[in-house]
């Protein structure tokens, strides 16, 4: 397991007033569902404590904590009490762990299993060998498994949480026992530590997965300073340094390409398996192959601040966004708990009190009962899922924020997509120059100049267009959404704007307009540079559909889920676009217009909103659910419910059928939990079988929802053909 260098961070730390302590712990033993809940649960009653998240996974705690009410001492205390002793970490450590997991015989829960197990086999041996003395070799190994059990209950009572599984198992072993079937108890504890380890060793599995994304991770760099290459550590760099990566080499941070120009496996980072070509200028990440020549990339963030970083960060993250599927169990959980340990009580003293039925063996079955109630299978159901689909998620290039978000791709009736950059490649290129009131040269050096200040993909390929050409100095830029972008050059006020916009402001003549429809009608985008009111020139810009458009397109479509694009661009070259690649279409919308869509769309079922990250805004918040197309771009990990880190289309479709594959996984581990403890609590009332079979069918339960779990881990996404029909 990990443990970190002390710390916490506060935001004012005078001896006059202390403000609230954000504190990072690493729980040791808090690696099941039960286990994160009865943390959460004991700290929520301690005044000072606020916003505390747990994270069984990655057995992590972060809380926000008043010391004038609560002392970090205190906190700990309470926590070491439960039996989860925490360790604090520094702020710096997500990158820095400095121990390694420990193999399971190492660990409390794997010495209690040898443990009883070694006392349960000496009781074994001394039943055939010396019978009168076996009972003390059960009595032992059912005391010693119990009372770390017990000693944790105790402690939940106290602290307000008496209905926990650990209190379901130690009055069952204990109680089995004090009627003589120590042999019994002892079966029910091994068991019950092997149910606990295999917890331990399936969040160990999810704990590592999610590490193995740091994997790609390069620990040192060449730095470039005054003409000399010296190696260092890649933690040490800084934004503005330049660093050399040689032809096999790993990306040490994210940065930009400031010379030379390579095939670029970035497989490591996304999951594409395809090299992808990058050249000066291109925006790289940390952890990618520069798989044959040399590039010199100059540093944009930190190591603890690159992509693999924060991905791994929202990740861990992510558990604590809870589904809803996984917020009714826990709500279940709380009540059938109490629920169970009273109608164990009443199984045990109705029967011999009102049909004068034998004490004893109606106290066995219901401690029998106590047994089969155990919700651990239960409870692990969902976030066991959830997790795994989490983290295979993000070895694919699939970034999902949370519970909440898996689930709710699974159910989307209407994918609505924007059009430039998310069903286009993002490169528009100027295709046409139309020049009517002055040169072709003018037109485009007065548009890249009133463009200058503005980061919209069309305006760069107005920008891209004017390389070369001197342009005169801009003054007062500005952005009007979806119409145009205005700039006073020479003391004359310019636009470069929609044709919509330019009708606004002046009569276009007739043979304007047709230029304007025959290059629309072919898919290009025209717009219109304007002097005061006069127009002087339109540019026609095409941005090609992405390769995978159409498969994704097809792929929503076998899924029962309709597809619409919603444009701010024209009618025409809206429909141009949409037709080739088979979904519906609305197109001049402003902001607001994609806002009310959204709306409406969604009063037939969930909608799912697919955007760049940046534009679309309310689109993307009114949406059940949102999408952003981007490459690791700081706006496409904070702000949508998930990311497609590959920017494929057809990465909408894989976390469609990702989410469906979790939530049926989900219902087969709550089927198997239920289902086990259905038949064991029949054969059990009919005094079929007894206690050892009762623990049994939830440690049983525990290792088939556990196994069920760990196969969404192996999730991988259908490969892309590009002839996919709709």
């Amino acid at each position: 397991m990990h443990r970190y260098r002390v710390d916490c961070d506060t935001v004012n730390a005078s001896p006059a007033h202390t403000s609230p302590a954000t504190c990072r712990y690493f729980v040791e033993g808090m690696d099941c569902a039960d286990c994160a809940r009865t943390v959460q649960s004991a700290l929520g009653r301690l005044p000072g404590v606020r916003h505390a998240l747990v994270n069984f996974t990655t057995q992590a705690l972060e809380l926000s904590l008043d010391e004038q009410l609560t002392t970090r001492a205190e906190l700990e205390q309470r926590l070491r009490s439960l039996g989860y002793p925490p360790v604090l970490q520094s702020a710096d450590s997500e990158a820095a762990p400095v121990s390694t997991t420990a193999p399971w015989y190492r660990t409390p829960r794997g010495r209690t299993v040898l443990t009883t197990g070694s006392l349960l086999l000496t009781g074994a041996v001394l039943a055939l060998v010396y019978p009168p003395l076996a009972a003390w070799g059960f009595i032992a190994a059912t005391l010693i498994g119990a009372w770390p059990l017990a000693r944790k209950a105790w402690a939940s009572t106290r602290l307000g949480e008496p209905f926990t599984i650990n209190t379901l198992v130690s009055v069952a072993a204990i109680g089995a026992v004090i009627i003589g079937e120590a042999p019994e108890g002892a079966l029910v504890v091994f068991f019950f530590a092997i149910g606990e380890l295999l917890e331990s060793v399936a969040a160990g599995r999810a704990r590592a997965s999610i590490q193995a994304l740091a994997a790609p991770a390069p620990k040192t760099a060449f730095l470039s300073e005054d003409g000399r290459i010296r190696e260092v550590p890649a933690e040490s760099l800084l934004p503005g340094q330049l660093v050399q990566v040689r032809p096999g080499g790993r990306i040490p941070a994210d940065g930009t390409i400031e010379s030379g120009s390579a095939n670029v496996d970035v497989s490591p980072v996304t999951g594409e398996s395809v090299p992808v070509h990058k050249t000066r200028g291109d925006a790289i990440l940390a952890g990618s192959i520069s798989t044959d020549a040399v590039l010199d990339i100059r540093v944009d963030r930190p190591a603890k601040d690159s992509t693999i970083a924060r991905i791994i960060h929202l990740v861990e993250e992510a558990e604590s966004n809870k589904a809803p599927v996984a917020r009714f169990i826990d709500r279940f959980s709380r009540a059938y708990t109490p629920a169970a340990l009273l109608f164990a009580i009443l199984i045990a003293i109705i029967p011999p009190l009102l049909f004068g039925a034998d004490w004893g063996e109606w106290t066995y079955r219901g401690i029998a009962i106590l047994l089969i109630a155990c919700p651990c299978a239960l409870v692990l159901s969902v976030p066991a899922a959830v997790t795994s689909g989490i983290s295979a998620g993000a070895r694919n290039g699939l970034l999902i924020k949370g519970g909440a978000a898996l689930e709710a791709f699974g159910s989307v009736t209407t994918v609505a997509f924007d059009k430039t950059g998310t069903l286009t490649e993002n490169w528009p290129l100027v295709t046409d120059v139309i020049a009517l009131n002055a040169s072709e040269q003018d037109v485009v050096r007065l548009a890249a100049a009133t463009e200058a200040g503005s980061a919209h993909p069309l305006a760069k390929a107005v920008m891209d267009r004017a390389a070369g050409l001197k342009l005169p100095a801009a003054e007062n830029a500005r952005a009007i959404a979806g119409k145009a972008v205005t700039a006073t050059i020479n003391n004359r006020s310019y636009a470069v704007g929609s044709p919509r916009y330019a009708s606004e402001h002046t009569r276009l003549p007739p043979q304007v307009e047709q230029h304007i429809g025959k290059l629309e009608s072919v898919g290009k985008t025209v717009v219109v540079l304007l002097e005061e009111t006069v127009p002087l020139g339109l540019l026609a810009i095409r941005d090609e559909p992405r390769q995978d458009a159409q498969a994704a397109i097809s792929r929503l479509g076998k899924l029962g889920i309709r597809s619409v694009m919603l444009t701010g661009d024209n009618a025409r070259t809206g429909s141009a676009i949409a037709s080739s690649l088979g979904l519906t279409v609305h197109a001049e919308l402003l902001p607001g217009d994609k806002l009310r869509l959204i709306r409406e769309l969604g009063q037939t079922g969930p909608v799912a909103m697919v955007g760049d990250g940046i534009n679309d805004a309310p689109a993307l918040a009114q949406a059940d659910v949102s999408i952003a197309m981007g490459s690791g771009s700081d706006v496409a990990l904070e702000t949508a419910d998930a990311a497609l880190l590959q920017e494929r289309v057809t990465g909408v479709s894989d976390l469609v059928e990702l989410s469906r594959a979790t939530m049926r996984n989900i219902r087969q581990n709550v089927t198997f939990a239920l289902g086990l403890k259905a038949v064991f609590l029949v054969t059990t009332l009919l005094g079929i079988t007894g206690l050892w079979p009762a623990i049994l069918s939830d440690t049983g339960a525990t290792v088939i929802v556990t196994a069920n779990a760990l196969r969404l881990l192996n999730f991988r996404p259908q490969p892309v053909t590009y002839r996919e029909q709709p």
